[in-house]
């Protein structure tokens, strides 16, 4: 529903209305410079009556053949009669004045009827012209007055035409549109996977709760069920842990410090256990600026990712950092593990995705391990790249600006 746009007393010329003021204003003012510059022109070059009686005297004794074909002219005053000159003068200046007088109104009215012709296409012109700037404020108030927030984030501009400065702007609010649309749609998914996660821990608990108050449970049942209700609160631990990391990611404030990953990595892989996986390390210097406690949660959910998904034997992870030329520093975690397919790496990156396989049997993770780190590489300034390893597992490459 469109709202009506109110105006009051001191409201303002529309933009449409300025245009046309300007394009008659500035057609005017030149029509008025022409006709004063051809008003001076002609003036320059009418004779005065004092050239006009010294002509005539000049003239006054030449008579034309009457063998020429032409009548003869007409006879002048004597050179030296004051009265016929006066007359002469006379005459001339009235002759003069007519002709400047009848180009100045004749001028004045062509420039002013001309000027409302220009004036009225002006009109016409800046609608047409603002007619781009007409469609993209409508498609902005049915999206702002949407009945809900994000329903109208749909639509597109979709302007055809030349590349002009209207089309990039209503190209630009076109990318918009969809950067917004795309973010809602997924925070609509974050929040349905984290209902669905936290629902089937709860109705569990619940379960197990029910069977442990039941009186003629056996004592041993209370053992069994109270280590699987420790399990499943470790896990609401950890996803609410994923959680707020996930929102503190999202601040644009981070404490930011020196920080070489190398010695992140040696710290990581020297307390972590890999059971049956061999970790092999090469930490090569890589100094970076960013928050300690976010960097070292973004190597550790690396390495906890590659030993999870791994093979059950003569399985390994390779953890190497350097320092590129380009001033960035680059964090590479490859693990041998089941094959992924090139098209699925992108929902890896997504909260609680899992691959088929996982869905089946359902890992100790929570799903959040490659989002976060995600959303710690985006919240200092780098980007990660997984690409799938031909004899299975991933190769996951951390790229973050070099610190100066």
């Amino acid at each position: 529903m469109r709202r009506p746009v109110r105006r009051g007393a001191g409201a303002r010329l529309t933009i449409r209305a300025r245009l046309t003021l300007v394009y008659g204003g500035l057609f005017l003012l030149a029509g008025v410079l022409i006709l004063g510059v051809t008003y001076a022109l002609v003036a320059r070059q009418l004779p005065g009556a004092a050239q006009v009686v010294h002509s005539s005297q000049q003239q006054s004794g030449v008579v034309l053949a009457p063998d020429g074909g032409q009548p003869p002219a007409p006879a002048l005053p004597a050179p030296g009669d004051p009265v016929e000159q006066s007359q002469l003068e006379t005459f001339a200046s009235e002759v003069r004045d007519s002709a400047l007088g009848s180009l100045l109104a004749w001028g004045a009215a062509a420039v002013a009827g001309i000027g409302a012709a220009a004036v009225a296409a002006g009109w016409l012109v800046a609608g047409r012209l603002l007619r781009p700037l007409h469609r993209m404020t409508e498609t902005a108030q049915r999206i702002a007055y949407a009945p809900a927030a994000d329903h109208g984030l749909h639509e597109r501009i979709g302007l055809a035409g030349p590349r002009d400065d209207i089309k990039q702007l209503a190209d630009t609010f076109d990318v918009m549109l969809e950067r917004l649309d795309r973010s809602f749609d997924g925070q609509r998914r974050f929040v349905a996977n984290v209902s669905h996660e936290l629902r089937t821990p709860l109705t569990l608990s619940r379960t197990l709760l029910e069977v442990a108050l039941d009186p003629d449970a056996p004592p041993p049942d209370l053992h069994e069920l109270g280590g699987t209700l420790l399990t499943i609160n470790t896990r609401h631990e950890r996803l609410i842990d994923g959680l707020l990391l996930l929102a503190r990611c999202d601040r644009d404030a981070l404490e930011r410090s020196y920080v070489d990953l190398a010695d992140l990595v040696e710290h990581v892989t020297a307390g972590l256990p890999t059971g049956p996986v061999a970790v092999h390390t090469q930490p090569g210097e890589a100094p970076t600026t960013g928050d300690p406690v976010l960097l070292e949660r973004l190597i550790q959910n690396l390495v906890e990712n590659g030993i999870r998904h791994n093979t059950p034997e003569h399985g390994w992870i390779r953890v190497s950092t350097c320092t590129r030329p380009d001033d960035t520093v680059h964090l590479q975690v490859g693990n041998t593990g089941p094959v992924v397919r090139r098209h699925e790496i992108p929902g890896l990156f997504e909260p609680f995705h899992r691959l088929p396989a996982d869905r089946v049997a359902p890992p100790a993770g929570n799903g959040l391990g490659l989002s976060i780190v995600q959303a710690i590489t985006h919240a200092h300034g780098g980007h990660v790249h997984a690409e799938p390893r031909d004899d299975g597992g991933l190769l996951v490459t951390v790229t973050l600006p070099a610190a100066t």
